[in-house]
C-alpha cells in the first residue's frame, strides 16, 4: 500500500512565532485515521520565526529526532546539553524518565524544521542528547541512515527503538530503491522537489504512507531532498 497525503490535507496551527502542519494528530488537530503509522507518532512540519521558539517545556518516554531544513535550530536542555543544528543536519533527544528542554531559532531568519516522534521500544531509560553534521553530498543519489536503533546502522545517531530515519538527495530523472520487510511502516516526505514512487506522484511536503511493500522505487521528478522513516 502507499498512501499519497497532500499537504493540503494536514493538520494546521498558525501561533504567529510558529506556522506548523501536522501529519499525525498532534495537540488540537485529531483525525482518528491519522494517529500514528506503526511506531511513528508524530511528523510536524514547522516554520519558526526569527528570534522566537519553544520555551522549556517537559517530554518522556518518546525518541524526537529533528531535521532542519532550514536556517538553524539551538537546543538547551535540563542534562546541560547545548547545540545549534543547521540546514540539513539532525539532532536526537531521547526523553527517557524525563527531560526538560528548549528549542529556540536564534537566527535573524525563518526556521524550517520536520519534528519526528517515535515512540521507543520500552518506557523509561536515562534522557540523552546528540547532534551530527550530515553533509548532503553523502546522500547524493541514495539513502543514507541518520538515526537508528536498529543493528549495523553504524554511525547514526542511536534511539531506542526499532526504527531508523533516513535522508536522500536525488537530482530529477534519477532513482532510488529502497528494500524492507513487508511488516514495516515507512513515512516519506519530501522536503523540496515533486518525486513518483511505484507511478504515484508525491509534491514537497505531501507525506506518503508505505506498508505491505517491501521493494519500492522513489523518481525525482525535480530535484528533491527526502526524509524517511522505517518503522516497526
Amino acid at each position: 500500500m502507499i498512501d499519497i497525503r497532500k499537504f493540503d490535507t494536514l493538520g494546521a496551527a498558525d501561533h504567529g512565532w510558529l506556522d506548523a502542519r501536522h501529519h499525525f494528530s498532534f495537540a488540537g488537530y485529531h483525525d482518528p485515521s491519522r494517529v500514528h503509522w506503526g511506531s511513528l507518532r508524530v511528523w510536524n512540519d514547522d516554520t519558526i520565526a526569527a528570534k522566537s521558539g519553544f520555551p522549556p517545556h517537559p517530554h518522556s518516554d518518546m525518541e524526537i529526532i529533528t531535521y532542519v531544513r532550514e536556517g538553524a535550530i539551538t537546543h538547551r536542555d535540563s542534562m546541560g546539553n547545548e547545540g545549534r543544528t543547521e540546514a540539513g543536519d539532525v539532532q536526537v533527544m531521547s526523553a527517557g524518565t524525563g527531560v526538560t528542554h528548549s528549542e529556540y531559532n536564534l537566527e535573524d531568519e525563518a526556521t524550517r524544521i520536520f519534528q519526528i516522534w517515535i515512540i521507543p521500544d520500552q518506557r523509561g531509560g536515562t534522557p540523552g542528547w546528540g547532534a551530527r553534521p550530515f553533509p548532503k553530498d553523502d546522500r547524493a543519489g541514495r539513502f543514507v541512515t541518520l538515526a537508528s536503533g536498529l543493528p549495523d546502522d553504524d554511525g547514526a545517531l542511536p534511539i531506542r527503538a526499532s526504527a531508523r530515519v533516513l535522508g536522500a538527495t536525488i537530482n530529477a530523472g534519477e532513482s532510488v530503491t529502497y528494500e524492507t520487510a513487508l511488516d514495516r511502516h515507512l513515512y516519506l516526505v519530501p522536503a523540496t522537489g515533486r518525486i513518483e514512487i511505484d507511478g504515484k506522484v508525491a509534491d514537497a511536503r505531501d507525506g506518503v504512507a508505505i506498508t505491505d511493500v517491501s521493494r519500492f522505487t522513489v523518481t525525482a521528478l525535480d530535484d528533491s531532498e527526502i526524509v524517511m522513516v522505517d518503522a516497526a
